[in-house]
């Protein structure tokens, strides 16, 4: 399909310097990391916390980060042991590489600066801003990791999330957020000092009672510029999709140090209803700074319709199962959107802000590119 280029005019926009940078020119690197999968590591005492909703989330996210993230600072991340004589007790705990906050494994998994943490009713995917990386204990990586962790633990202690499917209790998602905003303050403030800024985004898969059936039913969070889009592609229709939030052009809402903007005056709930095979997408502005609208619905599409024929349907326990499409659809638009990310004379909807805004600029924004894909379903019995 074409991609329609405007033409662009030279002319240097105001901008204020403490809550974003300036856009610049990006390149490619030769440092740049991929990875993929269906969910996030969960820890033993989050299993017993499973939803019992009678809808459900098969996932898949793709992942790729323009440079490798930094390390959690302790007390994050253990650090490697340094002696033999380190006292047992904690030596073992020494070698381990996953992150902590408060004595517990944090959700999500790190991309660069993103963050993403997938689930089976909860998805998410929270965009640290990269300049912090040049500020004196700047982390905005630790920032986006930390928010969706608190988030997801604050969904999962709510009764009416993990109740019986009969429940007429109805989610919160803005005052988790909001709890997980002041948690996030109060585990970054000294000693253990880090700063930075995310924007917040995720998609809470409910339910709600219509006639003598139970549906599904989405409560969507977002706060800044990532993006969650449900996609029916049977149809190739836009069911829902987020807005963008911006204090101006390329500098997005964003939740942390020096930042007015907070999750009580600022999120924007949605509650969506949804259908059983709809695709939830979750996405960083690394996909929708790259690709329109219409080519995101496309891609999915056309994944759904080459991966629909001749797939095994695999058990997962717990009246679930799974065949893989929503990794699929995951990598397929990862690598359309690296592949404008990537292209210096590219036309793409980031440049076309841009030229909107009078900055001459043209190619992809290369940048972290963060996609999780969801498939509602309902469980077995």
């Amino acid at each position: 399909m074409h991609r329609h280029r405007p033409i662009a005019i030279s002319l240097i926009a105001r901008r204020h310097q403490s809550l974003c940078p300036p856009p610049t020119r990006r390149w490619r690197t030769s440092q740049a990391i991929t990875s993929e999968g269906t969910k996030t590591p969960l820890p033993e005492v989050a299993l017993g916390r499973s939803p019992r909703s009678p809808f459900y989330f098969d996932t898949g996210y793709a992942l790729y980060a323009k440079r490798p993230s930094r390390p959690f600072p302790p007390p994050f991340l253990s650090m490697p042991s340094g002696s033999f004589s380190d006292p047992l007790s904690t030596h073992n705990r020494s070698r381990d590489r996953r992150s902590y906050v408060n004595g517990e494994m944090i959700r999500g998994i790190t991309n660069g600066d993103d963050a993403v943490l997938v689930g089976e009713n909860f998805i998410g995917a929270n965009d640290g801003v990269g300049a912090w990386a040049q500020k004196p204990k700047g982390h905005a990586a630790l920032w986006s990791r930390l928010i969706l962790h608190f988030w997801a633990l604050e969904a999962e202690r709510d009764a009416s999330v993990t109740s019986t499917a009969s429940t007429s209790l109805e989610p919160d998602p803005i005052t988790y957020l909001q709890t997980a905003y002041e948690h996030t303050i109060e585990a970054t403030a000294a000693p253990n000092e880090c700063k930075g800024t995310t924007t917040a985004c995720g998609a809470l898969l409910h339910h709600v009672q219509e006639a003598a059936m139970l549906e599904p039913v989405l409560y969507v969070t977002n706060l800044g510029d990532s993006q969650v889009m449900v996609v029916r592609p049977e149809t190739k229709e836009v069911v829902y999709k987020t807005t963008e939030q911006w204090h101006w052009f390329d500098c997005p809402r964003q939740l942390g140090t020096n930042s007015p903007d907070t999750p009580k005056a600022n999120a924007v709930m949605d509650k969506v209803k949804i259908r059983e095979g709809d695709v939830v997408l979750a996405m960083s502005d690394g996909v929708v700074d790259n690709l329109w609208e219409h080519e995101v619905v496309q891609n999915v599409h056309e994944s759904m319709q080459r991966l629909g024929h001749g797939r095994q349907v695999e058990s997962e326990g717990d009246g679930q199962d799974t065949d893989g499409r929503m990794l699929d659809v995951a990598k397929e638009l990862l690598k359309a959107a690296r592949t404008i990310a990537e292209d210096p004379y590219a036309e793409s909807p980031f440049m076309e802000r841009a030229v909107e805004e009078g900055l001459a600029m043209e190619g992809g924004k290369l940048d972290d590119i963060s996609v999780v894909a969801a498939l509602c379903r309902r469980r077995k019995g």
